[in-house]
């Protein structure tokens, strides 16, 4: 619980940020060494300074993070650190990813398929009924449906996985002990069985509005492919959207008439090239190479692979996990860039591994 409350109070340090603490945690070698670093050395780490070192010995983190951990415990919530294998690895390649993580239910960060839908509040009847049958037709492939409980799309899509037996995660823009908006805390009970909450703010935390735009980060993070339903001229759907590129992964906009208020976001997407045009689950089939029998498929493909030498270190490289970043495969193989990108193509012509977005590789066994 020690280990616990630093991890929690490093995320807790004023004017620091993810990126910052990250970056303290690496140089002082530990959560627990940040608070027990001499100034002077504090001061010589980049990006910190003598400001950055002043908010940290002056900070009451750990004292804050001693009341978070009281509260936690209280709502049953559960705590994943950035370098906890439970935490999503999807966002380990997200420079700004949170380093703690709070959830609550049945929540599976790592998930084998990944898929936010985004959308306006002021979603119209057509674009909710596109949500409905986009979900509906999305269930023999087994997604993780991701949004942030919103009115509008956010909520008809965490309804519609509910309807379908599809576990669903909600990202709040508040602590896990205050559910934002309260006319949902019915549909987010209900999530406890289909998936969970999740949050990188603590309990009691204030609400503010540029809340809503920062969860953003974790809803594009998390996913494979991000889809926006419906979104006028400006909104938190098309900062979504953005990150979502910025993280290398798929973004999918369902196109509407020029003239209709909330397309235009969508069109702007679609037309700027930030955004694959959507008419129904087909495209998000076709484009991420979803396949249905996938896992028997493969099995049998593997009864006839040979592997050379190199390609078998490789393979090996993934450890016991599932999916890895193509950077830390090289690190793990101890080969070069150059050499493991052509291998990795070799493995996925035979079947044994693939591609995901943000530069992933699956193992697929």
């Amino acid at each position: 619980m020690q280990s616990l409350i630093f991890k929690i109070a490093a995320s807790l340090i004023p004017g620091i940020g993810d990126v910052g603490a990250k970056k303290l945690i690496a140089y002082c070698g530990g959560a627990e060494a940040i608070f027990r670093e001499k100034r002077a050395n504090l001061v010589k780490i980049p990006g910190i300074g003598e400001i950055g070192a002043q908010k940290i010995l002056k900070s009451n983190a750990i004292k804050l993070a001693e009341e978070e951990l009281f509260r936690i415990e209280q709502h049953q919530i559960d705590v994943h650190y950035f370098l906890d294998e439970s935490y999503p690895q999807r966002l380990l390649h997200c420079d700004d990813g949170p380093i703690i993580l709070y959830t609550k239910g049945k929540v599976d960060l790592n998930a084998k398929r990944m898929l936010s839908i985004v959308g306006t509040r002021k979603a119209t009847v057509k674009g909710k009924a596109f949500c409905e049958r986009l979900v509906e037709d999305l269930k023999p492939f087994d997604p993780v449906i991701l949004s942030g409980l919103a009115y509008g799309i956010d909520i008809t899509a965490h309804k519609s996985a509910i309807k379908h037996n599809l576990k669903t995660m909600a990202v709040l823009a508040s602590g896990l002990d205050n559910v934002y908006p309260k006319t949902h805390e019915k549909y987010a009970s209900e999530m406890l069985e289909y998936g969970g909450l999740i949050s990188d703010y603590t309990c009691n935390s204030t609400m503010v509005p540029a809340n809503f735009a920062e969860r953003n980060r974790i809803i594009a993070g998390m996913s494979d492919v991000l889809v926006v339903v419906e979104s006028s001229a400006k909104g938190g759907s098309l900062i979504s959207a953005d990150l979502a590129n910025g993280y290398n992964r798929d973004v999918f906009a369902v196109p509407g008439r020029p003239d209709d208020s909330q397309s235009v976001g969508c069109n702007r997407l679609i037309k700027t090239n930030k955004a694959a045009l959507i008419e129904s689950a087909k495209d998000i089939q076709y484009i991420l190479g979803w396949e249905l029998n996938e896992k028997l498929n493969t099995n049998q493909r593997q009864l006839f692979v040979e592997l050379d030498e190199v390609e078998e270190k490789l393979l090996a490289s993934f450890g016991e996990a599932q999916i890895v970043a193509i950077d830390e495969l090289s690190l793990n193989a101890k080969m070069p860039m150059s050499q493991t990108t052509g291998i990795l193509l070799n493995l996925e012509f035979k079947g044994l591994i693939r591609s995901l977005p943000g530069k992933m590789f699956e193992r697929l066994d």
